[in-house]
């Protein structure tokens, strides 16, 4: 079952992103690998930021969650994040089918370079990595993250991005 977060899941959230995101370590810049990956404080920033989670549920217990951000033109998944016990199973695929069958803007996804696993995830579900000048256009304009970050990742976009394209890659002088 796939239910909108409430505020009772914020510490199962928290659990959840940072057993996920140990796959990271070792992988992405060591100068952008945090222990915990993302503190309660930094959590409560994002859904401040308007991120709005859902969660895999089973039995009542949460498997997986992923962020949706209005972010005016777009929407961008963030923080998509399976149990390491539960993966492989459809979770990932599944919350994100529902976050896109209900987004009516172009979707962006913003993932470490060296993630392949995450691309490769994204890529099976439709989503097609941007050249490398989109993404740091993109980057910086829909996300709020380090010079070193931008360096460091792709972004990845549903077909409604290449419908939109022109338009949304205007930046502000």
């Amino acid at each position: 079952m796939i239910r909108k977060a409430i505020t009772n899941d914020f510490e199962e959230i928290y659990k959840i992103i940072n057993d996920a995101a140990i796959a990271y370590k070792g992988a992405i810049p060591e100068d952008r690998w945090h222990d915990p990956y993302m503190s309660r404080t930094a959590l409560q920033k994002q859904i401040e930021e308007r991120v709005e989670f859902s969660c895999y549920c089973e039995n009542d217990q949460v498997l997986g969650v992923m962020g949706i951000q209005d972010k005016t033109d777009v929407c961008l998944i963030r923080h998509a994040y399976v149990l390491t016990s539960s993966r492989n199973k459809g979770i990932g695929t599944k919350l994100l089918a529902e976050l896109a069958r209900n987004a009516v803007k172009p979707i962006l996804i913003g993932t470490w370079k060296a993630a392949t696993w995450a691309i490769r995830f994204y890529m099976v579900n439709g989503f097609k990595e941007v050249t490398e000048e989109e993404k740091d256009i993109l980057l910086r304009k829909y996300w709020s993250i380090p010079d070193r970050q931008v360096e460091t990742s792709v972004v990845l976009s549903d077909a409604k991005y290449e419908k939109e394209k022109s338009k949304l890659l205007v930046t502000k002088l």
